[in-house]
């Protein structure tokens, strides 16, 4: 047999057998990560008591709560402001109220039901036929928001890590030594991603797909409103906190990591994925303290808007049932 043939069945061979594991991978992480978090919420919190929960939370008092509910529309409107980018950057012209709202359902329904581009990508594509916008830019969207919400999430992480004193580190679970390392191949990836994008205009051909980079303009404006979009999320959860713990920035990088994790679950909204590891990487932080502010997190930045979301979803598909 000629060795190109042989060479052939071999990579043929290797690729069947890597696709096998990357199945068995997809099915068996996020029932693992689950449990696994499981086991760490039931480590941390199976102590409490209703009571001392209820405690934390009545301390919250009005002005948090609802400080916690304009951070969490806030959250939404840069949610909106990055889709329309875009939008625009994917050639379609869809006005920025009707943006804002294809957004917020897209997100909060995606956010609470998991499989984020597969869901948002749906939504989007009913919301916005009415406008024209093709399949393909409505996945170019969805790719585009992703991206911010990715390179907006490492900076924020990176920069924390790098700002936090050693003190501060010191209260959490990130070795100092690791937290600097990780902070600055964040930063570093970020800045890397905003550079290529200004720099290469060509497309980038792999795998029989060719994919154009957003103008580094663009790129810049993910990196910016990714910031602040996911500072403003992590501080619906840290105001819940007592005051005098951890500080923000220091806070804010054990929450990236956490997002990670809890996005690499695959488990609709990171639920208990996301909180174990938060509970993991802040040992410092009152349990009782820390499950009271998680209650208010989901129910302000996942819960309300879930139920607004489903609620405009309904009556728009009553007032347009052709479309459904």
């Amino acid at each position: 047999m000629p060795v190109g043939v042989e060479l052939a069945q071999a990579v043929s061979t290797h690729q069947h057998r890597l696709t096998r594991w990357t199945t068995f991978a997809v099915r068996i992480v996020p029932p693992v990560m689950l449990l696994a978090a499981v086991w760490v919420l039931w480590r941390e919190f199976h102590k409490l008591s209703f009571a001392a929960v209820s405690h934390h939370m009545a301390a919250w008092g009005p002005n948090a709560i609802a400080l916690a509910l304009v951070l969490s529309f806030v959250s939404f409107l840069l949610m909106g402001a990055i889709e329309w980018v875009g939008l625009r950057w994917t050639g379609a012209r869809v006005p920025f109220v009707a943006t804002q709202v294809g957004s917020f359902l897209a997100n909060a329904i995606a956010h609470a039901i998991g499989a984020n581009l597969l869901t948002s990508s749906a939504v989007r594509a009913r919301l916005y036929n009415r406008y024209s916008v093709s399949l393909a830019q409505v996945a170019g969207t969805t790719i585009f928001s992703a991206l911010a919400f990715g390179v907006g999430l490492g900076t924020l992480s990176g920069v924390g890590l790098l700002l936090a004193s050693h003190a501060d580190l010191a209260r959490t679970a990130i070795p100092p030594i690791i937290g600097r390392a990780l902070g600055i191949t964040l930063v570093a990836l970020s800045i890397g991603y905003v550079t290529l994008c200004a720099l290469r205009r060509r497309p980038i051909n792999g795998f029989g797909h060719s994919l154009t980079l957003p103008k580094g303009s663009d790129a810049l404006c993910q990196l910016v409103l990714g910031v602040v979009d996911n500072g403003i999320a992590a501080a619906i959860l840290w105001i819940l906190l007592p005051s005098g713990g951890t500080s923000y920035v220091t806070f804010v990088g054990a929450y990236a990591i956490s997002c990670i994790v809890g996005l690499a679950s695959s488990v609709p909204g990171g639920a208990g994925v996301f909180e174990s590891a938060m509970a993991a990487l802040l040992p410092g932080v009152e349990p009782a303290a820390l499950a009271a502010a998680f209650l208010g997190y989901r129910l302000a930045y996942y819960i309300l808007p879930l139920i607004l979301a489903v609620i405009a979803l309904s009556f728009e598909t009553l007032r347009n049932p052709q479309r459904s």
